[in-house]
């Protein structure tokens, strides 16, 4: 398989992912005035900061799988069922993503749908993981002259936030609010990582 049929695939359920989440959030009914309108939006909060998260999350993750693929020259069926397990935990973040909404300000619920949705994202995490550790392991898949002095560094950016992702499940149990905090603050460090260099492909590299 080549690596613009494997993105090309990628990219359709990422955008599906992505789409999907607007779709929990549905209008206000039965307001009797503009005042109760406002109030109904304003309830929808949960909704917002849970869509907005995982907006972020669904959109690095396929900037990163970009990246990742432009390093990549072969895919072999190892590869393509790893990435298929990648794009099965994205295509799990909608639900998450609304059962997180919907019990956010539950009480105790909140604390079991924060912790479903950071397995979610942890289970994502661990998969991306795997899939740059399958391709790079021994340089086989990748593109020629790649410069194998940034592989720790590159392995490391992706390996270190699986962890933290799996330390989001105990924090949903101290906050649900604050697991999502820190869901944006890991979705902001992979923005700010992807800005910071070492994943471009090198010169004159062909796939």
């Amino acid at each position: 398989m080549t690596t613009s049929r494997l993105e090309a695939f990628s990219d359709g359920v990422f955008a599906v992912a992505i789409t999907l989440l607007v779709l929990d959030i549905r209008p206000p009914t039965d307001a009797g005035s503009a005042d109760d309108l406002w109030r109904g939006l304003g309830d929808l909060w949960p909704h917002y900061a849970a869509y907005a998260v995982s907006f972020l999350v669904i959109g690095i993750v396929w900037v990163n799988h970009h990246a990742v693929m432009d390093l990549i020259a072969r895919v072999d069926r190892q590869l393509a069922f790893l990435n298929l397990l990648l794009l099965m935990s994205v295509a799990l973040i909608p639900f998450a993503t609304a059962v997180l909404a919907d019990y956010l300000t539950h009480g105790n619920a909140a604390h079991t749908a924060a912790a479903a949705y950071s397995a979610v994202i942890a289970l994502m995490g661990a998969m991306f993981g795997a899939l740059w550790i399958y391709a790079s392991r021994d340089a086989r898949l990748l593109v020629e002259g790649f410069p194998r002095d940034q592989l720790p560094r590159i392995t490391s950016r992706f390996v270190l936030g699986t962890p933290l992702y799996f330390a989001t499940i105990g924090v949903a149990f101290v906050s649900a609010v604050a697991c999502l905090v820190m869901h944006a603050a890991l979705a902001v460090y992979y923005a700010l990582a992807r800005r910071g260099g070492g994943m471009a492909r090198p010169a004159g590299a062909s796939r």
